[in-house]
C-alpha cells in the first residue's frame, strides 16, 4: 500500500519577502529566520534561490515546501540547460510554471503552503511577479508577503509606486529595502535583524551573504527603569505600570 503524506499546515515558516523593481534590475530580499511555531528556531536558512541564470525565488511560509520547489526548480533547469539549444527559460516563465504548478497541487488538495516572490532581469527587461499557494499569480513593481503585505507596502508604496523605480538606481533601492526589513524586524517578532539581499541585472543573477541590520534600541525611554517611568514605588513601579490611570 502506497501511503501518500501531506502537508496539512505550516509549521516550520519563514516570514516576509520584500521584491522590487528599480531601473537597472530586481532586489528581492527576506530575513534568515525560520520558526518552529513560535520558537525562533532556525536563525541561519536561505530563503531566497536562483533558478537558471536568470531569476530569484524568495518564499514566505512552510520552508519544507520551499526546498520541495527549490529542488522542482533545479530539475527544470536541469533540463532546460540539457537541450543546448542556445536559450534558457525567461523569470517570466519560470514564473508562469511555479503558478501552475502550485494551483495544480491546491487542486490535488496537497498545496505547498508558500508566498512566493519570483523575479529577475533579461534581454533588458525587469520582471516581479507574486504566486501564492491557491496559484494566484499577477505582475507588480513591488512587493511584499506575510507581514509585509501590511507593514511595508506603505513604504514602498511612497518610494517605487506610478513609475518611480524607473529612475531609481541600486544603491537607493536597497535603502528602501533595509528600511523595510528594519522595520519588520522591529514589529514581527518572527523576523530577524540577519538578512540576505538578491539581485537580477543585466551582468546576472546574485545571491548575496547575509548580514545584520543596523538597529537602535537606545531611546532614552527605553533606557529608564520601572520606577522611573511609573514615578511611584510597589508593584506597580517594579514592572513599569503607569499608577496614574
Amino acid at each position: 500500500m502506497v501511503v501518500i503524506e501531506h502537508t496539512t499546515q505550516p509549521i516550520t515558516v519563514g516570514t516576509s519577502v520584500i521584491g522590487v523593481k528599480y531601473k537597472d534590475g530586481v532586489i528581492i530580499a527576506c530575513d534568515t529566520m525560520v520558526a518552529y511555531g513560535g520558537t525562533l528556531k532556525f536563525p541561519n536558512s536561505k530563503r531566497i534561490c536562483q533558478v537558471g541564470n536568470n531569476t530569484l525565488v524568495g518564499a514566505t511560509g512552510e520552508y519544507s515546501d520551499f526546498q520541495a520547489l527549490e529542488r522542482l526548480t533545479e530539475q527544470l533547469d536541469e533540463e532546460d540547460w540539457k537541450n543546448h539549444d542556445g536559450t534558457r527559460y525567461t523569470p517570466h516563465e519560470i514564473s508562469s510554471f511555479i503558478g501552475r504548478k502550485m494551483y495544480n497541487k491546491r487542486s490535488n488538495m496537497n498545496p505547498w503552503y508558500n508566498q512566493l516572490v519570483i523575479g529577475g532581469r533579461k534581454n533588458g527587461e525587469n520582471y516581479l511577479a507574486y504566486v501564492d499557494h491557491q496559484g494566484t499569480e499577477f505582475e507588480e513593481d513591488f512587493l511584499a508577503t506575510g507581514f509585509g503585505m501590511h507593514l511595508a507596502i506603505p513604504i514602498l508604496r511612497e518610494n517605487f509606486e506610478y513609475g518611480k523605480w524607473k529612475t531609481m538606481d541600486e544603491k537607493a533601492a536597497r535603502a528602501v529595502v533595509d528600511q523595510c526589513l528594519k522595520l519588520l524586524f522591529y514589529r514581527d517578532c518572527k523576523a530577524s535583524c540577519k538578512v540576505q539581499f538578491a539581485l537580477s541585472t543585466d551582468k546576472g543573477t546574485v545571491v548575496e551573504e547575509p548580514y545584520k541590520l543596523k538597529t537602535f534600541w537606545e531611546h532614552p525611554t527605553w533606557m529608564k527603569s520601572g520606577a522611573d517611568l511609573s514615578g511611584g514605588t510597589g508593584v506597580f513601579a517594579e514592572v513599569g505600570f503607569d499608577t496614574d490611570w
